[in-house]
């Protein structure tokens, strides 16, 4: 496969190219170790790209599998790389040597001269590093033959320290070749596999869908090349590089990623490939139980299988592959006759009664009525237990092997299998069983709820489920309860996908009636949430009666879901007023219930609201395990990554690194995008215009909140407490000079918010607006409004609020050159921050706490915006890199830079870097 690109050296190894300069820099030699396709030749190319940057002479020998076999071939490809400049200065019998090795005067019978070739090879080093440091980048070393291990051994024992080596080496069960190459000690640095957030990151940048990063993560075990390769092999399944690409049925093992895995497997020794393909056949492998299915000898076997990277034994003797795929693999090479004794042997050593089932179903391939009778209990134990996705993967099971003579049992296993995989969020099961449903004489109830488990399972996804939907319509006509269904579905997708709540109110009132003439209440009680949820958003005053008629009905634990459910929307409802003690206690208590029924996407949206809510209380430490979990779950149950994404990056912001908010935010953003989620869209672009906005870039955080107002006005969103953007958008435009578009703002939504009684929200809005009295000079106003707001907050019981307007205050009180009341301020900010675990922002406080204790006369003058500007200047910058950098018209910055300079009394560049150097 070919290299992925500098590019994706830096997903996820940031930190390895650190630590490979700082041991190349104390020690001048490194090994760099790791599986086949782990990142190590990227890592070098990066390495090698900053030495090429610092004008080091950098050589690369990069040998390949045949080369080992060829005597010195690796010598002459790395003297073929030295200029010829330097060769010709060597003396006549080393460059005669070099020649024959070159083959440029080869004649027949001619002998090398091999130690006149080794003084040859230290020349040159010597001569190289004479000009300036020299990196040497050794790449795939494992392929190196012996007689150029030998000569490099020998020439780099005798080269000067400005040779430094970099050589990077397949972790595999052969002798290693690196480190004795460069000699004891060495530090070996080895690539760790890719998080499945760094997978993730990896497919964005390969255009390839995000969404399915928790199960190539699991099949590639973080391996990029292998990760990159299941991508790519996943969307020409689907004959799409698109969003359409997470449809497929399977995670293929074919093309490229076989070839890897198969790369990856070779490593294995012959005798413990067995084992390793009972291994791959069982759900929790173990030694004990691969014993008991006939492998004395698994202990022994599976020791060997680990140190080549392919497995890891845990203490209690649990299995696990390093990478899924290379199970898949090695199950999809082996034949029919292993894979079936292979079952057998597995079906009487597992203890757990639905794995036996499945195993003795797997190693048959007719039909049975009986078996299939026994798979359909155990699916029902799996729902039970909320295994749904294993339920629906033991449903198609039993519908397989179902006589054709029972046909009616047949289409039921498949129903029940569609259903289970909605529920799980499967959509590759789902889709499965729905097609088998359609290709069958099924009832149209049945091809109804076969095609909504695939809507159910896409998640956000439901912008390329068209004719999903128009087949459902068409097939539950004359049905009132099936139509009220289908409706319901639609009047999400109208929300989520077309950001159309007016019109998903409306569809849901027809999917009530339609309900209510059905006699189905669950379906009604849905159906009056999606108004009630609609009905906030738009700003109705009769939302929270219809909330109340939604509790009111009678309806299972977790109806169609439990995000779905009335009792659901009350805890939001309770979240977005800020009741947040109600909110966390009713949250705490679904929380056990979603997680029985084996609804992933109802376990996220309970973790997101907790972390939302933990956030608003000030318990950062809480909000981000909460997020932690909620993330960690969207990627292994396979759910669309943007929301997850988005509570991620809300939960750093408060409580981690405003860059790794930032990192998660853009992320979100782009899943978002590729699933037309408006929605989700709206939040990931305001979680990262925050954190522009807290980390000082005022005019990317404008740009970036702006687009966050569009979205919501396109989607009719009225109510400013379910997203709190105005008053973000209106502090980022006072800071970047813009007060004047930012009281119109704050002019327009206030009485908005007003009108709906949502206190915090104003509270919000009046320290966006004390920031703009300041920013007009009204500086007496300004503190008593921010003085005011603070006191709100606290009473409120919203911590970063009140420290967020704290730092607020003592950014005006250090404009006025209020040295003592900023710094109290920013004490009293810091130790609110300190107290909710909110680092970032504490840090935000620390930093400023020296600036208010000693501004700068002339610099606190100057308005934010100002003082970026004249920071910039000041440092050499021109107009028009300013104006790039601050996103901002060559105009504009040359009417800034004029006030600037009337302001700190200067007319020059060179006097105003003089005036700031003691800032």
């Amino acid at each position: 496969m070919a290299a992925t690109g500098n590019a994706d050296a830096n997903v996820g190894h940031g930190e390895l190219i650190e630590a490979v300069d700082r041991a190349l820099t104390t020690h001048g030699r490194a090994v760099l170790v790791g599986p086949a396709g782990a990142g190590k030749t990227e890592v070098a190319r990066a390495v090698a790209a900053a030495a090429e940057g610092r004008r080091e002479t950098v050589l690369r020998l990069a040998p390949e599998a045949a080369d080992r076999w060829i005597p010195e071939a690796s010598a002459a490809a790395l003297l073929a790389t030295v200029p010829r400049a330097v060769l010709e200065r060597l003396a006549g019998p080393q460059r005669t040597a070099i020649a024959l090795l070159r083959r440029e005067t080869d004649a027949p019978g001619a002998g090398r001269d091999h130690v006149a070739l080794r003084l040859a090879l230290v020349e040159v080093l010597r001569t190289l590093a004479a000009s300036g440091p020299v990196l040497l980048v050794l790449d795939n070393a494992q392929w190196l033959d012996a007689e150029t291990t030998d000569l490099l051994r020998f020439a780099l024992r005798l080269t000067p320290p400005r040779v430094r080596v970099l050589a990077a080496e397949c972790v595999h069960a052969g002798t290693p070749v690196a480190e004795p190459l460069c000699g004891p000690g060495t530090p070996a640095v080895r690539v760790p596999p890719l998080g499945a957030d760094e997978v993730a990151e990896l497919l964005l940048r390969h255009d390839l869908p995000a969404r399915l990063a928790g199960r190539i993560h699991q099949a590639s075990g973080g391996n990029p090349r292998l990760a990159l390769a299941l991508g790519h092999s996943l969307a020409e399944a689907a004959g799409t590089r698109d969003g359409g690409a997470h449809h497929a049925d399977t995670l293929p093992v074919s093309g490229q990623a076989r070839d890897v895995a198969r790369r990856l497997l070779a490593e294995a020794p012959a005798r413990a490939r067995r084992t390793l393909l009972l291994a791959a056949l069982t759900a929790r492998p173990t030694t004990a139980l691969l014993r008991r299915a006939g492998r004395p000898d698994a202990e022994a076997e599976l020791a060997e299988a680990e140190r080549a990277g392919l497995i890891t034994v845990g203490e209690d003797g649990a299995v696990a592959f390093t990478a899924g795929a290379v199970a898949t693999a090695l199950a999809a090479d082996s034949g029919w006759p292993e894979r079936s004794s292979g079952h057998a042997a597995l079906a009487d050593a597992v203890d757990d009664p639905v794995q036996a089932v499945r195993h003795r179903a797997l190693a048959v391939d007719l039909p049975d009525a009986r078996l299939a009778a026994e798979i359909t209990a155990a699916a029902d134990s799996c729902r039970r237990r909320g295994q749904r996705a294993l339920a629906a993967e033991l449903g198609l099971l039993a519908a397989e092997r179902t006589p054709a003579a029972l046909p009616r049992e047949e289409l039921a296993r498949l129903v029940g299998a569609a259903e289970d995989a909605g529920w799980a969020g499967r959509a590759d099961l789902a889709r499965r069983a729905t097609r088998a449903v359609l290709a069958r004489d099924a009832s149209p109830a049945q091809r109804v709820r076969a095609r909504l488990a695939v809507i159910d399972a896409a998640g956000q996804a439901l912008a390329d489920l068209d004719e999903t939907f128009a087949n459902a319509v068409a097939d539950a006509a004359g049905d009132p309860s099936l139509r009220a269904a289908v409706q319901l579905r639609i009047a999400w997708k109208l929300n989520l996908s077309d950001g159309d709540p007016v019109r998903s109110r409306d569809a849901a009132a027809e999917a009530g009636a339609l309900a209510k003439a059905g006699g189905d209440q669950v379906a009604e009680a849905m159906a009056l949430t999606v108004r009630a949820r609609m009905g906030r958003i738009l700003g109705d005053r009769d939302a929270e009666d219809i909330l109340a008629e939604a509790l009111a009905l009678p309806a299972p634990e977790v109806p169609l879901g439990m995000r779905n459910a009335p009792q659901y929307l009350a805890v939001r409802h309770a979240l977005f007023d800020d009741r947040l003690g109600d909110a966390h206690g009713q949250l705490l208590a679904l929380l056990p219930a979603v997680q029985r029924t084996g609804s992933a996407e109802d376990v996220f949206e309970v973790l997101r609201s907790l972390t939302e809510v933990e956030l608003r209380r000030g318990r950062c430490a809480a909000a981000a395990a909460h997020a932690r979990r909620a993330v960690e779950l969207t990627i292994e149950a396979g759910l669309s990554p943007g929301p997850a994404w988005y509570v991620a990056a809300t939960a750093e912001a408060a409580g981690g690194s405003f860059a790794r908010a930032a990192g998660y935010a853009r992320r979100g953003i782009r899943a978002s995008e590729e699933e037309q989620d408006q929605v989700f869209l709206s939040r990931g672009l305001y979680a990262l215009g925050t954190v522009e906005l807290a980390t000082g870039e005022a005019a990317k955080a404008a740009a970036t909140l702006c687009r966050v107002a569009e979205l919501e006005e396109a989607q009719q969103v009225v109510d400013p407490s379910i997203l709190r953007w105005h008053g973000e958008l209106a502090e980022a435009l006072v800071a970047a000079d813009d007060p004047a578009r930012a009281a119109e703002l704050l002019d327009g939504v206030a009485p908005v918010a007003r009108s709906l009684g949502r206190t915090p929200v104003l509270a919000a809005l009046d320290r966006a607006r004390g920031l703009c009295l300041s920013a007009r000079g009204d500086a007496e106003p300004a503190v008593a409004l921010l003085e005011e707001t603070a006191r709100r907050f606290e009473g409120l019981g919203l911590p970063l609020e009140h420290g967020r307007t704290l730092l607020a205050l003592a950014r005006v009180e250090r404009r006025r050159r209020r040295r003592a009341p900023a710094r109290a301020a920013l004490l009293a900010a810091a130790e609110v921050f300190e107290r909710a675990g909110a680092k970032p922002w504490l840090g935000l406080a620390r930093e400023a706490a020296p600036e208010a204790a000693a501004p700068h006369p002339g610099v606190a003058a100057l308005t934010e915006a100002e003082a970026r500007l004249a920071l910039l200047v000041g440092a050499g910058a021109s107009n028009q890199e300013a104006a790039a950098k601050l996103f901002l018209s060559v105009k504009t910055v040359e009417a800034r830079l004029t006030r600037i300079y009337q302001k700190l009394d200067v007319r020059s560049r060179a006097q105003l870097a003089t005036a700031l150097r003691g800032h």
